[in-house]
């Protein structure tokens, strides 16, 4: 059974940059004892909450308290050491060095075969799906040429492994609309979901496309709404049923910087939030964006079956499995925010578990 592992936010800028950079420790530090279970998955999947570059200028042009930039000569080789082969970029931290740096991160990614969607050097390239291939003999090689194929060039598919489970991701913001992506413009895939109708309608071409690679299994992750909040509002709910409803298979959500609950809507996990997976952030203390999970997918006959929750924390600047108070604490308000929405999860050994 394929096991998939999905993150939240993944910030490597800022002061966990000048760790890597000054203390020159591994480039695999910042995964902390962790590194060894995000190997083991058959695939990672990040969204990637800062640009991958070293040049650029800081945006200016309207008001950003924060800038995250990391080096790629240490970033991208930390990215591949755990086997991280998809990131989504449409967040509110990828223009934070303008377009050039958007551009190198494009550039270095693609180059380490790490497929990645939500970006683009303009609207019709950011709104693209991108398609990763896990298992099977060739599945590596496949990638390598087919994740950033358009859906109207179907090479890829034709010489991909046929026991290869293939998935499609896309992904979208509602934060910071002056990153958007333009006709003529780079940037990311903005949906202004407060406009349910629009965003709709943006989003239902984007999956349309996506239905083209002809996917075992679709993912919409999707960066959306302000930061420190623990519940998602109303509106966010319909959205993500609505997706559900369309065909999408798991909707990977994040922003917050806390987690959410979980909602199975009808065989569809949606992860609201998955909250923050490695960064340098001030920690309030009651919400504890320091702390959340790593979430695991098990997918049987190109169907998901399992989601499993690793409650993980950040010290350090790296994540790590989180300690056995820390743990007890996630789990059970991963259980409280999750039972509205009718989640009930076992304990497995510490590890929180619903069959999908």
């Amino acid at each position: 059974m394929p096991r998939l592992g999905f993150t939240g936010d993944v910030m490597l800028g800022r002061k966990v940059d000048e760790r890597q950079r000054h203390v020159r420790r591994p480039a695999t530090a910042v995964w902390g004892n962790l590194a060894e279970r995000l190997r083991a998955l058959d695939a990672l999947f990040v969204n990637l909450e800062c640009c991958l570059s070293t040049r650029g200028e800081r945006w200016t042009r309207t008001y950003r308290p924060f800038h995250f930039r990391a080096d790629p000569d240490w970033a991208v080789p930390a990215l591949e050491a755990v086997g991280v082969r998809w990131a989504s970029l449409a967040n509110n931290h990828l223009m934070d060095y303008g377009e050039r740096a958007l551009l190198d991160t494009l550039n270095h990614l693609d180059a380490a075969g790490i497929a990645r969607s939500g970006a683009g050097t303009d609207r019709e390239a950011a709104r693209e799906p991108a398609t990763v291939e896990v298992g099977g003999t060739d599945a590596r090689d496949a990638d390598e040429s087919a994740s950033r194929a358009s859906v109207s060039d179907q090479s890829a598919s034709d010489s991909s492994d046929a026991d290869a489970l293939r998935i499609a991701f896309v992904s979208a913001t509602d934060n910071t609309p002056e990153f958007a992506a333009g006709p003529d413009r780079p940037g990311t895939a903005h949906i202004g979901l407060s406009d349910e109708s629009e965003a709709r309608e943006t989003t239902a071409e984007m999956l349309a496309r996506a239905r083209e690679t002809d996917s075992d299994l679709l993912v919409a992750s999707l960066h959306w709404g302000p930061n420190m909040v623990e519940e998602p509002p109303e509106y966010f709910r319909r959205f993500g049923r609505w997706l559900a409803d369309r065909g999408v298979d798991l909707i990977h959500g994040h922003s917050a910087h806390v987690f959410q609950g979980v909602e199975i809507h009808d065989g569809t996990p949606i992860l609201y939030d998955c909250g923050d997976f490695v960064d340098d952030y001030a920690v309030d203390p009651d919400r504890r964006n320091d702390r959340s999970f790593l979430f695991e997918v098990g997918v049987e006959d190109g169907e998901i079956t399992e989601l499993r929750l690793l409650s993980t924390e950040i010290h350090d600047f790296a994540v790590h499995e989180a300690s056995p108070r820390a743990a007890a604490w996630s789990r059970s308000r991963m259980r409280e925010l999750s039972a509205p929405f009718g989640t009930e999860f076992e304990d497995d050994d510490g590890e929180l578990v619903v069959d999908v």
